[in-house]
């Protein structure tokens, strides 16, 4: 079992001991997308949601997200999040999101660019489920890393 970070000789899950560890510059890029019908991807054009600006509101959700990761996830770090920049793009097939969390700190911020997507998307869900209740998330991944010891990591 001791192959495995998370888990204790005896097998029960663990936080790893950042302690010892030097902080450096790290950042990570997630992405996902909302799928929507064409007439929510009118609405969210036109600016007629009537729950009001669905990209801002999601903008938002998602950067608040990001610095509440460890909240979320009993084995994340506490980290300090030093930069988020959430996008969304509305495209002929609903919403994509993007975010890109960085910080400079002793473990990776993979997780909050995961959650900050995630989020994010649940946001624009929450916005748009009063026109269609089909809208769904999809496909959100990691799509790149940089720092820390095991290095950079693109997705190919």
């Amino acid at each position: 079992m001791s192959d495995f970070t998370h888990l204790d000789a005896a097998g029960h899950a663990r936080m790893v001991d950042v302690t010892l560890k030097q902080p450096t510059v790290r950042s990570a890029t997630a992405t996902g997308r909302v799928l929507c019908g064409p007439d929510v991807v009118a609405a969210l054009r036109s600016g007629d949601v009537p729950k009001g600006d669905v990209l801002a509101v999601a903008r938002i959700a998602g950067i608040a997200a990001a610095k509440r990761t460890a909240e979320l996830l009993p084995l994340a770090h506490v980290i300090g999040v030093h930069g988020a920049v959430v996008d969304l793009d509305v495209r002929d097939d609903g919403v994509h999101v993007s975010a890109t969390v960085r910080t400079a700190d002793r473990t990776g911020v993979e997780m909050e660019a995961l959650t900050a997507v995630s989020v994010a998307a649940l946001a624009v869900v929450d916005m748009v489920k009063g026109l269609d209740k089909s809208v769904q998330i999809s496909d959100v991944r990691l799509e790149a890393k940089t720092g820390g010891k095991s290095g950079d990591w693109h997705r190919a």
